[in-house]
């Protein structure tokens, strides 16, 4: 086992902007020099200096599109190529998609389906033998809101998160005994790129639930993860939203969701 003394450093995706930055800066606060990947380079060193200069902690850049297949093995390869030892892992990149599915671009939910559930699988299971050789190290996946229903009009995207809550969940159980400790965060609506992106902006979801802070979410879910929370659901709004719709008929649920994700 190795030392409790070794430096702690954690590896981010999608630093580049969002919920990913403001995770980086916490980290970083906290700490931990980084290792900050995002598929735009002028943002990431934009990034690397001002940490740097903030926190007097050693940032290092990896610029690929990690929805590209073999992009998860060559971030492992630069890691341990630069023998930097990962002590958290937090898997932040994904896209999503808006629209009804039959009209969808397939290459978008191929790509969203590779970053979302694909990659940072892969992620997980290349960097965790090195992670459980650990006294204490931690993975964060993050999930959504979105991940306890069916959401109709972004349905590829709801799906992913499911996936990622139910796969955090079950690794979470898998390494108890472990000094792994497996925290899924689950932000709502947050003010990000990520709307822009996805064209949810179009949708109702924005005017009708409260908007988060990309900062405030990354606290959040910093926090939880050092408390050990398995599953941390940001907002007291949607905490009550995520224990009622596992009460409700599903079909109920569906509907509501339409509803909420219809135009404005």
């Amino acid at each position: 086992m190795q030392s409790s003394t070794i430096h702690k450093t954690a590896l981010i995706t999608g630093a580049s902007s969002g919920i990913g930055r403001e995770l980086a800066t916490v980290f970083a606060r906290e700490g931990y020099d980084l290792i900050i990947t995002a598929r735009r380079e002028e943002r990431l060193q934009i990034l690397k200096n001002e940490l740097e200069n903030r926190f007097n902690c050693k940032i290092y850049l990896f610029t690929c599109d990690l929805a590209e297949e073999g992009s998860p093995e060559k971030l492992f390869a630069f890691v341990k190529n630069s023998s930097l030892g990962v002590t958290a892992l937090v898997n932040n990149a994904g896209i999503g998609d808006y629209g009804f599915f039959s009209e969808s671009d397939w290459q978008q939910n191929a790509a969203m389906l590779n970053l979302n559930i694909i990659s940072l699988t892969h992620l997980t299971h290349l960097f965790l033998p090195d992670l459980m050789k650990q006294k204490k190290a931690y993975v964060m996946n993050v999930a959504s809101t979105a991940a306890f229903q069916p959401g109709p009009l972004m349905s590829v995207y709801y799906a992913s998160k499911h996936y990622v809550l139910a796969f955090s969940e079950a690794i979470a159980n898998e390494l108890s005994d472990s000094g792994v400790v497996v925290s899924a965060l689950c932000p709502g609506p947050t003010a990000s790129e990520f709307q822009e992106v996805s064209k949810m902006e179009k949708s109702k979801l924005f005017e009708l639930f409260p908007v988060a802070s990309s900062a405030d979410v990354a606290e959040f879910g910093y926090k939880a993860m050092m408390k050990e929370k398995r599953v941390a659901v940001y907002g007291f709004l949607n905490k009550v939203g995520a224990k009622v719709t596992a009460l409700l008929p599903k079909k109920w649920v569906t509907s509501a969701v339409r509803v909420i994700m219809e135009r404005k």
